[in-house]
């Protein structure tokens, strides 16, 4: 049997990731032999459709099963018309979670546990002390104290004590307190950090895990961020493709695009100029015939 694994490496003793369709590195194992495939996900850093790109990856590579820390609706709905098994809520190393389903010790998810486009811009949840799981932003901003600040830019930033922060440059505000925001607009402890509210008053050894952890997301991030600065450098950007011999000319995608990028002569042809790479067509589309690809610009 196959099963796919989100991954922060390409090795079984590397940790699951908690995001699908931005983790990444995809672990396909044969649990008959635990032989490896490991695959440096192309979808880590598009600006929309990740989770549906992903997930029609892994239909390709014939995985029954998939085992992820969080999975959306658009990428849940793909694997359903795929008869793909989804594992939600997995956590530690990939080798154990492996061996957990071997021992039917995972239960498949009856739907998708977090909302479209989680893990934009963000590092992976970690789980509070009720169990679930919450999204931790970081980006450029920061607050202090009691104050909060507002601005327009990528991400939150948020301070110790209550104060938060968003934006970059614009973003931040000051207050009463004395708390402080960390560089990139992290915080080193409480829930805008994606950690516990009490993570500051753990024993050493716990916040030394802790912030590990969290140095790990960051540096995952800052990857991701250097891919994205990449494709803009380059010239690339995400638009939708039509496959013309799937295609039925149905206008499905006409109704459901909102930047009226799609028009239906005979067959749905996208203008890629006013196309924003949304995948809102992809998820729509009843015959699977739009994907999203990057291109450059001009071509």
């Amino acid at each position: 049997m196959k099963i796919a694994v989100t991954s922060t490496g390409p090795a079984l003793d590397d940790n699951v990731e908690a995001r699908f369709g931005r983790c990444r590195y995809f672990l396909i194992i044969d649990t008959d032999t635990m032989q490896l495939e490991a695959i440096e996900n192309p979808n880590m850093a598009l600006g929309g459709g990740a989770g549906i790109q992903s997930a029609q990856l892994m239909s390709k590579k014939g995985v029954t099963t998939i085992l992820t820390g969080n999975c959306g609706p658009n990428a849940f709905n793909v694997f359903g018309q795929a008869g793909i098994q989804v594992i939600v809520g997995v956590s530690g190393s990939v080798r154990n979670a492996a061996e957990q389903f071997k021992a039917g010790a995972l239960s498949s998810a009856s739907g998708p546990n977090v909302a479209s486009h989680f893990g934009v811009n963000a590092t992976p949840a970690y789980p509070m002390s009720t169990g679930q799981p919450i999204p931790g932003p970081v980006g450029p901003g920061g607050g202090m104290g009691l104050g909060s600040g507002g601005g327009r830019g990528m991400g939150r930033g948020g301070g110790m004590g209550r104060g938060t922060g968003r934006g970059m440059g614009r973003g931040g505000g000051m207050g009463r307190g004395m708390g402080m925001a960390s560089p990139m607009g992290m915080p080193s402890t409480g829930p805008a950090a994606g950690l516990p509210e009490n993570a500051g008053l753990q024993n050493p050894d716990q916040e030394l895990v802790a912030l590990k952890q969290q140095a790990e997301m960051l540096e995952q991030q800052k990857q991701q961020l250097d891919q994205r600065i990449n494709q803009l450098e380059s010239g690339h950007r995400a638009v939708a493709v039509v496959d013309s011999e799937k295609c039925a000319g149905c206008g499905i995608c006409v109704d459901v695009c909102p930047a009226g990028a799609i028009e239906v002569n005979h067959q749905a042809v996208v203008n890629e100029e006013a196309c924003t790479g949304c995948a809102a067509c992809v998820s729509e589309c009843p015959n699977e015939a739009i994907v999203i690809t990057q291109k450059k610009a001009g071509k």
